[in-house]
């Protein structure tokens, strides 16, 4: 009986002295941060010229403007002949990959571009094809893919 009684004793005292020798201090733990908004990005997608700016409001109006200057270069080197005038907006929708590629996913335009304008459509695609590489959004140290509306302001005068 007394032999029992000791090994339960000993038994008890190894399921406990853990938590008494160590004295868990609940000031100390941390707790675990489960929470991820998948709406935003840590840092934004960018392009080589815009790695240096710290700022994540100014990295990201640097990408946009960048962006918009390429792609208005890339259209501007095409003539277009028209059969009234046009002062329309053209939203591309574009997803960078997690490894920095650019592709086109939806052009929105009126049917009066689509008329007047058919080739737009593969002119734009051109465009996004010889963007450069791009460094893309991170969230948690972890490139992700992101979704990136380009609104393009189409004026042309007969």
């Amino acid at each position: 009986m007394f032999l029992r009684v000791l090994a339960f004793s000993i038994l008890l005292f190894f399921c406990s002295s853990c938590d008494l020798v160590m004295g868990l201090d609940d000031s100390k733990i941390v707790p675990l941060d489960t929470t991820i908004d998948l709406s935003s990005v840590d840092f934004s997608p960018s392009f080589p010229v815009c790695d240096s700016i710290i700022t994540k409001q100014e990295k990201s109006t640097c990408f946009r403007n960048t962006m918009h200057a390429k792609i208005s270069s890339e259209l501007q080197k095409h003539s277009f002949t028209i059969k009234e005038a046009i002062s329309e907006t053209v939203i591309v929708h574009l997803l960078i990959s997690a490894n920095g590629r650019v592709v086109l996913d939806e052009i929105q335009s009126s049917e009066n571009i689509k008329i007047q304008l058919p080739k737009l459509d593969r002119l734009l695609k051109v465009s996004v094809q010889n963007l450069p590489k791009i460094t893309p959004a991170r969230k948690r140290g972890i490139p992700v893919v992101t979704k990136y509306s380009l609104p393009i302001k189409i004026q042309l005068k007969k």
